[in-house]
């Protein structure tokens, strides 16, 4: 499930990772930057049938003085937000919308930073109300011989217990001893944290369990003039400090249809009825943590193999669950009837909602009290377990296995 639109009501920690390229042969709700839902076609569309943004999304190397644009052909852009995201110091990209609502431009002078990862988002409106998203990303240019980590979470985030730190470098990594001394991730109170590298490009850290709610996390990236490869230096120092909120765990179990939400002490809060995949298109097993929040997104099955099967442009509060496109959100166009009895998604976990979303709904009530960092984990379904580095799924390989992915 791609094409989103982010939560416009501030969140402290509305998180956005790096997004991944089609991984064939998996199940769940799987694609590129459009993002993917339930079975049934929403009806109504929203009046901009394309919503066009440049730079392309996942464009890389982009110039501080090229093109940043985002038009629609009909219907009129009721928000459009360029944020510099994965920094410490998130700054927006100032702009304006044109008189006419067709077009979005920086502000004269506003250049993207080099250096830096942008989010792009953006909601059109018709006269009849109905409304489009769309998300992209786009990476500006690095220096010559230099090499960034575009990390997660965010400077000042109040997080979940089951957040894990995760960095992803613009270069691969040949030296990864030598980076990762660079690097630190300390706690208050301490606990053994360890890093664990997913190829040359991704390392990540977790502690042995669960963050003890209240813990203060610090991450030091210490690479300026750090060698990760010949001829290739470091140009950060940076430090990054986020805090653990309270604990909130939830389990769904495919086979009975429900999820179970718990709080502190594994107090229960309620048992919310779901859908989740359908046989021939199950959801992942395993532990699972939330790392973006929106309030309404776009699923176009064309992206991840369905064709044209759906395209739904306003699903309501949905939270992604693993980078190759595994969500937990509102569904409006199923039977009431399906959630707590059938299993009809193509891989995704599926609450019962209303059009536009709303707050008095299952799916709403768990939107509201969610924080990136939760813990979502799926048992009895008929797939395998989650990768341990597809999203933040770490919690997946056992501590044992978690260190000996460690460099040092």
């Amino acid at each position: 499930m791609r094409q989103l639109t982010q939560r416009a009501a501030a969140r402290a920690a509305i998180l956005v990772l790096a997004s991944a390229a089609l991984l064939a042969g998996l199940t769940g709700c799987d694609g590129g930057h459009t993002d993917s839902a339930g079975k049934d076609q929403a009806p109504g569309e929203a009046s901009a049938d394309s919503i066009r943004v440049t730079p392309r999304d996942g464009a890389k190397d982009v110039g501080r003085f090229d093109r940043v644009r985002v038009t629609v052909p009909e219907g009129r852009l009721e928000r459009v937000t360029v944020r510099q995201i994965e920094a410490a110091d998130p700054v927006d990209l100032p702009g304006r919308v044109s008189a006419d609502g067709r077009s979005w431009t920086p502000l004269p002078g506003a250049h993207p930073a080099l250096a830096a990862k942008y989010g792009v988002d953006a909601v059109t409106v018709d006269d009849s109300g109905r409304r489009a998203a769309r998300h992209t990303t786009f990476t500006t240019t690095v220096p010559a011989h230099r090499f960034i980590g575009y990390f997660t979470p965010e400077n000042r985030a109040t997080v979940g217990t089951g957040m894990i730190v995760s960095i992803d470098f613009n270069r691969r990594i040949k030296d990864r001893a030598a980076v990762q001394r660079a690097i630190s991730v300390t706690s208050d109170p301490a606990v053994d944290i360890a890093g664990h590298w997913f190829g040359d490009r991704r390392l990540d850290f977790r502690p042995r369990s669960y963050w003890k709610p209240g813990t203060k996390v610090t991450l030091g990236m210490h690479l300026r003039d750090v060698q990760a490869a010949p001829g290739v230096y470091g140009t950060q120092q940076k430090t990054v400090a986020f805090t653990i909120g309270r604990s909130q765990v939830s389990t769904v179990d495919a086979a009975a249809h429900t999820m179970k939400v718990r709080g502190e002490g594994g107090r229960l809060l309620a048992t919310l009825p779901v859908t989740t995949g359908a046989p021939n298109r199950t959801t992942y097993n395993g532990e699972m943590v939330i790392s973006q929040m929106y309030d309404v997104t776009r699923m176009n099955g064309s992206t991840v193999g369905f064709g044209g099967e759906y395209d739904i442009k306003d699903v309501p509060h949905a939270m992604r669950l693993t980078r190759s496109g595994t969500f937990i959100h509102g569904n409006y166009w199923t039977s009431p009837d399906t959630f707590g009895s059938r299993n009809t998604s193509h891989g995704c976990i599926g609450l019962r909602d209303v059009k536009g979303g709303s707050s008095s709904t299952p799916a709403g009530w768990f939107f509201d009290r969610s924080l990136i960092g939760d813990v979502v984990k799926v048992v009895n379904s008929d797939d395998r377990t989650v990768a341990p580095d597809n999203g933040l799924g770490g919690w997946n390989m056992d501590w044992a296995a978690w260190r000996k992915g460690s460099a040092l």
